[in-house]
């Protein structure tokens, strides 16, 4: 075979193989893909050592005083506007109800198809946050920090999974899911951080161990 012919069929070659790999790439789920990616584990470390440590007090807690699910576009609330984004081939109707999609979910490896298997949790808990500083804010604010589609804070995951957490910190909960542990207390690190809010001793003591093996 003369050698440009060879070449060529090497360079086609080449050229299916990185094809391949990339359609591969993005066939596998990968839902920190929807997570607005967090600060890295150097950054999660250097924001940890800043946040002030305190006593947790949820005297006064209900969940109504954080105001959810708001408008976030056109017709569509918070809880609607993560499970499109979250989700895959999403269905909505007029209302941005979804009708029909895919949804896996970080925490346990789970796909659904029906957006009732499904939770948009609050990765910081509302009840965490009141006890870290969320009670000296306005409403306005904990409405903000409710419906933040910014930073890594809400996430389509199984509905069951999401209630077992409840509004456990680190320190009791974790995703099982080990492989995503390392971005769940990046991103539980890096929304304390920007919000201001401080953490217990426990919840300090394993952020800081999880965030060592990142």
């Amino acid at each position: 075979m003369p050698r440009l012919y060879a070449r060529r069929r090497l360079s086609i070659l080449a050229v299916l193989t990185g094809l391949i790999a990339s359609v591969a790439l993005f066939a596998s789920p990968s839902a920190s893909a929807a997570l607005p990616t967090p600060v890295s584990a150097a950054t999660a470390r250097s924001y940890l050592s800043q946040l002030t440590v305190a006593t947790e007090n949820r005297t006064g807690y209900q969940r109504s005083l954080f105001p959810t699910w708001i408008t976030i576009s056109g017709t569509c609330n918070t809880r609607e506007w993560i499970l499109k984004r979250d989700g895959t081939n999403v269905v909505t109707d007029s209302a941005c109800t979804a009708t029909s999609g895919s949804w896996y979910s970080p925490y346990d490896g789970a796909t659904w198809t029906s957006p009732s298997d499904v939770d948009i949790d609050h990765l910081v808990p509302l009840a965490e946050a009141w006890d870290s500083g969320a009670s000296k804010w306005t409403t306005a604010q904990r409405q903000a920090f409710a419906n933040d589609v910014t930073r890594p804070q809400l996430l389509a995951v199984t509905d069951n999974v999401n209630q077992a957490k409840g509004d456990q910190d680190p320190a009791t909960w974790v995703p099982s899911r080990s492989a995503y542990v390392c971005t769940y207390v990046r991103a539980w690190v890096q929304v304390k951080y920007y919000y201001g809010l401080s953490v217990d001793s426990a919840e300090k003591t394993a952020l800081t161990n999880y965030l060592a093996n990142c």
